[in-house]
């Protein structure tokens, strides 16, 4: 774990006279292991000791994600290992130190009552509008209360500084909250607020201090950036927060998640362009190409407006890798519209690309629209979406051989004998790796690659000097 700590905090130390182990589970986003980060860092501030095996501390907190339905049944199970290990530990003395548990984030905000009722055991439920309550909720808890935390969604943005969580060189910058966008399918704005950016100089401030830390590469995150400043500003300010970021000395990579279709404008085209730092790839969740799905799931853009961007930026920004996300099986989606996006698919060749079965979440307009895909039909759509994807990402890997692009080292596996690392068209966790040969290489170092071959789908090359010798 790493520590990171800015001039910007808002909060206030203090002792307490209960000291406690504490560890944390964090599940879900990017956007969410931020908000466990900060979470850690006042209760470190407070005096309590973090550890890293959650099993072993006197305290657990479960940062939660409930988005789909997956995401609350990962929650869920997680919950339910740490009761055990806490159960364990009481009946014969080898399940570790558990003795409270906390469980925190969109699950918490989403089935407050529900939670302390169905899962008894749990000890304090905490919301999304309560990150910063978090040491006086520990306190309730060691002093054997059972407890509610729920705040402001609202509220404005808090900073709070971080108790960073992995790498040392690559990092997320969350530069806003909630959303303003109320997809038909998605529960996020009744789970996080509406849409609060975060004020520029704090962003910049933070992101000096993750380069002096060592960060190279760092993750621009909200639920929609493209949309940043509009609230606070009045208007778009992501093309002059970029630009402010590239001239931060030591970063070199600047990345994108997420941007919204109708919120693509050309100054932010431009901005993309003229600045190296920025990669080029851009995050993108489209959803559908449908026109009646898009519609019916209350997206702003329609099919057409889509492949006009997607040819746009393909022909403005060399080299450009555009990610999207897909929702098979959403109500209303016939063989038509289903087949129209394999289409789509096939014809522009997306260079990466999320497939997702839609998840009926309650409290949402989608929760009792008509027209239901069954979940076998489903099951198969999403193979075939798969299949056609997987041809996409395999031909563009392959047009990339005999060429040389930057990797950034993520480590070595001494199985291949071979680091291992990611080029720009590659994100962290959910895109692939490129191998590739060379020597004194550390974590974190940057290294021009001649690509190949391919193994298994991923990239394999060697390390090339200026001259075009292998090292």
């Amino acid at each position: 774990m790493g520590r990171h700590l800015t001039n910007t905090a808002q909060i206030h130390g203090g002792s307490i006279l209960n000291m406690a182990t504490i560890g944390l589970v964090s599940l879900g986003c990017d956007k969410n292991r931020i908000d466990a980060e900060q979470m850690l860092w006042q209760l470190m501030y407070a005096g309590h000791d973090i550890v890293e095996v959650p099993e072993t501390a006197e305290i657990v907190i479960i940062n939660t994600c409930s988005f789909i339905e997956s995401a609350r049944e990962e929650a869920i199970e997680n919950i339910l290992e740490i009761v055990a290990a806490r159960k364990d530990n009481r009946i014969d003395g080898i399940g570790g130190n558990v003795e409270k548990i906390i469980v925190t984030g969109c699950l918490a905000e989403r089935y407050r009552e529900e939670i302390l009722k169905e899962i008894p055991e749990v000890d304090a439920v905490v919301g999304c509008g309560s990150f910063s309550e978090i040491v006086s909720v520990v306190e309730k808890v060691l002093d054997g209360e059972t407890t509610c935390s729920f705040g402001d969604l609202n509220r404005s943005f808090e900073e709070i500084p971080r108790f960073r969580i992995g790498s040392r060189f690559t990092e997320y910058l969350k530069i806003a909250e909630g959303c303003n966008n109320h997809c038909s399918y998605c529960v996020i704005p009744s789970l996080r607020g509406t849409y609060r950016s975060r004020p520029m100089e704090y962003i910049l401030e933070e992101a000096e201090d993750l380069a002096e830390s060592g960060v190279k590469e760092l993750i621009i995150v909200a639920q929609d950036v493209t949309r940043y400043g509009t609230d606070l500003y009045h208007e778009r300010k992501l093309p002059e927060l970029l630009n402010r970021l590239c001239k931060i000395e030591g970063l070199n990579w600047i990345r994108l998640h997420y941007l919204y279709p109708e919120e693509v404008t050309d100054e932010l085209i431009e901005t993309i362009k003229s600045q190296p730092k920025i990669v080029r790839y851009l995050d993108i969740p489209i959803q559908h190409i449908s026109d009646k799905i898009l519609k019916r799931m209350n997206r702003r853009s329609t099919g057409s407006q889509i492949r006009a961007l997607i040819t746009k930026l393909r022909s403005e920004i060399e080299g450009v890798c555009i990610r999207t996300s897909i929702i098979a099986g959403f109500p209303g989606e016939d063989e038509e519209a289903f087949t129209e996006l394999c289409t789509f698919l096939k014809e522009y060749k997306l260079e990466r690309a999320g497939f997702f079965t839609f998840s009926r979440e309650e409290g949402t307009p989608a929760y009792d629209m008509d027209g239901s895909v069954s979940p076998d039909v489903v099951s198969d759509r999403i193979e075939v979406l798969t299949d056609i994807q997987y041809q996409v990402m395999e031909d563009y890997n392959r047009s990339r051989l005999g060429k040389v692009f930057t990797v950034i080292c993520e480590g070595y596996d001494p199985i291949i004998r071979h680091y291992y690392g990611r080029t720009y068209s590659d994100a962290p966790e959910i895109d692939g790796k490129v191998f590739f040969r060379g020597a004194g290489i550390e974590e974190g170092d940057m290294v021009e690659v001649f690509m190949e071959d391919l193994l298994d789908g991923d990239l394999v090359g060697k390390v090339y000097d200026s001259k075009g010798a292998e090292t």
